[in-house]
C-alpha cells in the first residue's frame, strides 16, 4: 500500500517508502524505507523541529527512527504487528538539522515469536548511532 508521504518532499532518495498507518511516526517524521531482502534499509530528513538545546537531533528521535527499523526487521516489511521488548542505544555522533539519516538493519536471528536485530544509523559515511534489540512478533491467536 502507498503511504500519503512521498520520499522526494523530503529530499529522500525515491527508493524509499512510505510506511503507512503509524500516526506517531509520521508525526515526528515521516519515516521511509525499504527493504534489502529480509534487511530493512531506512530514512529520515531532519528538520528544525527534531533539534534539541545544543542544536543537535534530539536523542529520542533518533530512538524512534532506530525502533521504526528493528521493527521493520521484525516484520520483514509485512504488515505484521510487532512489539519492542528491548532496544539497547549508543549514541556515536550528533546529527544536525537538514541532515539525512539511514538506517540499515540486520536480523541476526527470526524464531517462531522473538526476532533479534542489530542496526545502525549513519549520516553520510559518518555512523551516528548503533543499537541491538528483540522484537516480540505479534501474531493473531486463531
Amino acid at each position: 500500500m502507498q503511504g500519503a508521504f512521498k520520499p522526494e518532499d523530503y529530499d529522500v532518495p525515491a527508493q524509499y517508502r512510505h510506511w503507512p498507518g503509524d500516526i506517531a511516526e509520521d508525526h515526528i517524521g515521516p519515516f521511509f524505507f525499504y527493504m534489502d531482502g529480509p534487511h530493512p534499509r531506512t530514512a529520515f530528513r531532519t528538520r528544525p523541529e527534531h533539534a534539541n538545546t545544543h542544536e543537535t537531533i534530539h536523542g529520542g528521535i533518533l530512538m524512534a527512527f532506530a525502533d521504526y527499523t528493528v521493527c521493520l526487521g521484525a516484520s520483514g516489511g509485512e504488515q505484521e504487528s510487532s512489539a519492542t521488548i528491548s532496544l539497547n542505544t549508543e549514541f556515536i555522533a550528533p546529527a544536525r538539522v537538514g541532515d539525512l539519516l539511514l538506517g540499515e538493519g540486520e536480523v541476526l536471528r527470526r524464531g517462531h515469536s522473538l526476532v533479534f536485530m542489530r542496526m545502525k544509523i549513519r549520516v553520510g559515511d559518518q555512523i551516528i548511532l548503533t543499537a541491538s534489540s528483540v522484537i516480540k512478533r505479534l501474531r493473531e491467536r486463531g
